[in-house]
C-alpha cells in the first residue's frame, strides 16, 4: 500500500502545480474578474434544518477538505498501528525531525514578526510539509537514491500532519456552539460504536461522517478535526479473513479523489492572488517574509539539525543507504509547504483582511518555489555523485 500511495502523491504533486500556476495565471490575465467571481461566488445548501451559505472557495475549504482530512486521520492511523510510526526504532528519526520542522519555522517567522509592524499570529503558517509536492519534487530530481529516503520523507510530513491538525484544534477553535458541539462528538461516538458491527455498511459510515461534519460547521470547530476524528474510528482489522479492512478499503477508495480533484481544487481556489499594486516591498514586509524564511531556513535547519542531532545522540540511524548530503536535500524539501500553509495561513488571518491573505499567498508559494528549486538541485547533485561512484 505504501507504493501505491507514493505513486499516487507523486503524480498529484504535477497535478497541484499546475492548478496553483493556473490560478495566478488566471488571477493575473485578462479572465481575472471571472476568475475571482468565481471562487467568490455564494453557493446556498439546504438539507431539512442544515442551512449554510458561503462562497465557492469556503465551501472547498470547509467541506470538501475535511475529506482530505479524514483520509490523512486514515493514513496516520495506519502509520502508528502498521506502518512506519509502529515502530521505535524507525519512528525516532522521522518524528524528531518533524518537530524540528515544526518549532524552527516557527522561531523564524516570530523573529522576523517580532516588531510592531509584526503579525505574530501567523507563526503556524510554515509548519507543514505537502506531501504531494516533496515526493514529486523527489522522485524527479532524484528517482535511483535509496527508497528509504521516500519513506523518511513520507513518515516525517505524516507526522507533520499529526502536529499540523494539533495546531488547527488548539489554536483556531472559538465561540464553541456546545450543542452543536456534543451533535458531532455524539456523531463520531456512533461511528466509533458501528466499529463494533463487523458487517455495517460503508453507507452508514459515510452518513454519520456527514453529521459529524454538518454539527462541527455549524459549532465554530474547523471541520478538519471532524476528518480526523472520524478517520480514528474506522477499524483497521478485516471482517473476514483474507479481505482488506475498512480503513484500507476506506484509504484506497478515497485518496485518489483526494489526490487528483480535491486538492487540485483546493490549489486552485487558494493560490490566486493578483500582482496589482504589490512591489518587491510588499514581498519583504513582515508576513510573507516570515513565511517564506520560515519555510525555505526555518524548515531545513529545523529537519536536517533535528536529525543530525539525532543521529550524532545515538537516538536515531540514518535511512538506510543515504548520505549526509541526500538527508539534507530532502530536508530542503520539507520546505515545500503548500496545500497545508495555505490552509493554516488563512485560517490565521481574518478571511476578509484580503492583502494579509495575499501576503500569506506570496510567501507560501515562494518560499515552497526556493524549497524545490535548492532540494531538487542538491538531490540530482548527489545522485550524479552516486553515479561518478559507479
Amino acid at each position: 500500500m505504501t507504493l501505491d500511495f507514493l505513486k499516487t502523491e507523486t503524480a498529484s504533486g504535477v497535478i497541484l502545480a499546475s492548478a496553483a500556476l493556473l490560478a495566478l495565471l488566471l488571477a493575473n490575465s485578462p479572465w481575472a474578474d471571472s476568475y475571482f467571481a468565481f471562487i467568490r461566488h455564494e453557493i446556498p445548501i439546504q438539507i431539512g434544518a442544515f442551512h449554510e451559505v458561503k462562497p465557492v472557495d469556503r465551501w472547498i475549504k470547509d467541506g470538501l477538505m475535511a475529506i482530505f482530512f479524514f483520509v490523512v486521520g486514515l493514513e496516520i492511523k495506519h502509520e502508528i498501528l502498521r506502518g512506519e510510526l509502529s515502530s521505535p526504532r524507525r519512528l525516532a528519526l522521522p518524528v524528531l525531525a518533524a518537530i524540528g520542522g515544526i518549532v524552527t519555522p516557527s522561531a523564524v517567522y516570530l523573529l522576523i514578526n517580532a516588531g510592531s509592524a509584526g503579525s505574530p499570529q501567523g507563526w503556524p503558517t510554515p509548519v507543514a510539509t505537502d506531501i504531494a509536492f516533496a515526493l514529486a519534487a523527489l522522485a524527479m530530481a532524484g528517482p535511483r537514491l535509496p527508497a528509504s529516503l521516500r519513506i523518511f520523507l513520507l513518515t516525517l510530513a505524516i507526522a507533520d500532519d499529526l502536529g499540523a491538525v494539533a495546531l488547527i484544534a488548539i489554536l483556531f477553535t472559538s465561540d464553541v456552539n456546545l450543542y452543536a458541539l456534543g451533535g458531532a462528538a455524539a456523531s463520531i461516538g456512533l461511528m466509533a460504536l458501528m466499529s463494533q458491527w463487523k458487517s455495517a455498511p460503508y453507507l452508514f459510515y459515510a452518513a454519520c461522517f456527514a453529521l459529524a461534519w454538518a454539527f462541527c460547521l455549524k459549532s465554530g470547530v474547523n471541520t478538519s478535526l471532524a476528518g480526523v476524528a472520524a478517520a480514528m474510528t474506522v477499524p483497521i482489522e478485516p471482517r473476514k479473513p483474507g479481505h482488506e479492512g475498512p480503513l484500507k478499503h476506506f484509504m484506497e477508495s478515497l485518496h485518489p479523489y483526494v489526490a487528483y480533484l480535491i486538492l487540485p481544487l483546493f490549489a486552485f481556489a487558494a493560490a490566486g492572488f493578483s500582482f496589482a499594486g504589490l512591489s518587491l516591498s510588499t514581498l519583504l514586509s513582515p508576513i510573507p517574509l516570515g513565511v517564506a524564511l520560515g519555510l525555505f531556513l526555518g524548515k531545513q535547519l529545523g529537519v536536517f539539525g533535528f536529525s543530525a542531532l539525532a543521529i550524532w545522540l545515538k537516538l536515531a540511524r540514518r535511512p538506510t543507504g543515504a548520505k549526509w548530503l541526500e538527508l539534507y536535500g530532502v530536508s530542503l524539501l520539507c520546505g515545500i509547504g503548500f496545500t497545508m500553509s495555505l490552509f493554516i495561513g488563512g485560517l490565521a488571518f481574518d478571511p476578509h483582511d484580503g492583502l494579509a491573505q495575499t501576503q500569506v499567498r506570496m510567501g507560501v508559494i515562494t518560499g515552497s518555489i526556493l524549497s524545490t528549486l535548492a532540494g531538487m538541485a542538491v538531490l540530482a547533485y548527489a545522485q550524479r555523485l552516486r553515479g561518478d561512484e559507479v
